[in-house]
């Protein structure tokens, strides 16, 4: 049976299942599965490790659940969910950590995405820039529910998803340290918009979830404040620690009811 090039998987492969967690780092991929099955019981298995893509299948008692690294951005994301899809993959949940950029938002905390600032180029190539990048609402009650029942502090809304980690996000710890002119300003303008966090790669799974008739989700860790300078490590494991937990707690209401 044929395997899809980049994520090197078939139908055999992935063994019937529907729902796909994603990651963007390889290693976090296998601390997902871990916790589904630490969480409902069951074996995980390592199905594919090529490029920035690596994928466990999580034989659950709940369901069997894919759990696939995108690596960084949209064009790499677009990739894996244009080949789980092919493969029959129908629910697709991003699991991420992000920058805050509102006063009220603290490290741990996460961000469930209702609908992302396009700021990205490879959802154009799915939608036009009209074209809104929203989450499925059976996806948002889902992390909502499981949020409020672990009781780890969650803020519903929009998420700017950037191309560019640097500049898109109007960092100056950069290399040349300096923003573009079109750019300058905009941290600014979105917090008084009432967006969020800053995130890299919703704007496009979003998109194509929305335009292709497929369910998408995004929740994000807080990791740090926006346009700060280091990511401490204390940090980055509560974060992750915080957003997997809820990430996995919600599939027991988006599966099953709750019930």
């Amino acid at each position: 049976m044929a395997k899809r090039y980049h994520i090197d998987l078939s139908k055999r492969d992935i063994e019937g299942a529907e729902v796909a967690l994603l990651p963007g780092d390889p290693k976090r991929a296998e601390s997902i599965a871990d916790r589904l099955v630490g969480t409902y019981g069951g074996r995980k298995k390592l199905l594919a490790q090529k490029r920035e893509f690596t994928t466990w299948l999580a034989r659950t008692t709940l369901a069997d659940i894919v759990v696939t690294s995108t690596g960084i951005g949209g064009p790499s994301t677009s990739i894996a969910v244009e080949e789980l899809a092919g493969l029959g993959l129908k629910r697709f949940i991003r699991v991420g950590t992000t920058g805050a950029i509102q006063p009220h938002i603290a490290i741990g905390d996460v961000i469930i995405t209702t609908g992302a600032v396009r700021l990205d180029g490879a959802s154009r190539h799915y939608a036009p820039i009209e074209f809104p990048a929203v989450a499925h609402h059976r996806i948002v009650c889902s992390l909502i529910k499981a949020a409020e029942r672990l009781g780890t502090g969650y803020h519903v809304g929009i998420s700017a998803s950037s191309d560019t980690f640097y500049p898109g996000e109007e960092r100056t710890d950069s290399y040349r340290k300096y923003v573009i002119r079109e750019l300058k300003g905009a941290t600014k303008e979105w917090q008084a918009l009432g967006v969020l966090n800053y995130e890299m790669e919703s704007a496009t799974l979003l998109t194509m979830t929305a335009s292709m008739g497929l369910e998408g989700g995004c929740i994000t860790g807080v990791i740090n404040r926006a346009r700060c300078g280091s990511i401490t490590q204390r940090a980055l494991r509560k974060g992750e620690r915080n957003v997997i937990e809820v990430a996995v707690a919600s599939l027991e209401y988006l599966l099953k009811g709750g019930k």
